[in-house]
C-alpha cells in the first residue's frame, strides 16, 4: 500500500455556524459543499475538512477529545509568527505561542469546539536534534487553563448578546 495523502479530516462541532466562520472567514478554507443542514465540507487544495453537526454536545472545558489535534503547514516560520499575530487580532484563543520545535516553528490554537489545531512550519532537514532553543513542551499542559479561559469568555459574550 503506498498512500499519497490524507483525504480528509472529520470533526463533529457543536455549532456548525461557528466552525464554518472560524475554518472558513478566520483560516480561508472554501466552502466545497453542504450535504443538509448538518455537513459542510470546507476546501483547501486537494484537502478537506468536513465538518458534522455533533448528535450529544461536547465542552471544551471538559476536553471531551474527538480528535487529539491536527496541524496546517504554513511555508517559513515568519509565516507562523504572522498567522500567530493575525489569529490573536481575529480573538482566537490561542494555546501556545509560536516556538522552535523539533520539527519547525509551531503554535496551537484551540477553534470553537475546543480542538487543537496546529499551525506550523517545516525544517527542509527534517527533525531536528535537541537543543537548548527547541521547545519540547506538549501543549495539553496548557490546555486546561485555556478551557477554563475560552469557558468564561462565553460566559461573558452570552451574558452580553442577551441584555
Amino acid at each position: 500500500m503506498k498512500l499519497t495523502g490524507i483525504n480528509q479530516i472529520t470533526l463533529r462541532v457543536n455549532d456548525l455556524r461557528s466552525a464554518e466562520e472560524f475554518y472558513g472567514a478566520v483560516l480561508g478554507l472554501k466552502l466545497d459543499h453542504r450535504v443538509g443542514a448538518n455537513i459542510t465540507y470546507l476546501r483547501l487544495h486537494s484537502d478537506m475538512l468536513v465538518l458534522v453537526k455533533a448528535e450529544t454536545p461536547g465542552s471544551a472545558d471538559a476536553r471531551d477529545i474527538r480528535v487529539d489535534h491536527f496541524g496546517f503547514r504554513l511555508a517559513s516560520d515568519a509565516e507562523v509568527d504572522e498567522a500567530a499575530l493575525y489569529l490573536d487580532e481575529c480573538g482566537v484563543h490561542i494555546v501556545t505561542r509560536p516556538a522552535h520545535r523539533r520539527e519547525g516553528r509551531a503554535f496551537f490554537v484551540m477553534d470553537p469546539d475546543g480542538n487543537l489545531v496546529e499551525f506550523y512550519s517545516m525544517h527542509e532537514s527534517g527533525i531536528q536534534p535537541e537543543s537548548a532553543d527547541i521547545d519540547l513542551s506538549s501543549p495539553d499542559a496548557f490546555v486546561a487553563a485555556g478551557s477554563q479561559k475560552t469557558a468564561k469568555e462565553r460566559d461573558q459574550k452570552s451574558r452580553r448578546t442577551r441584555k
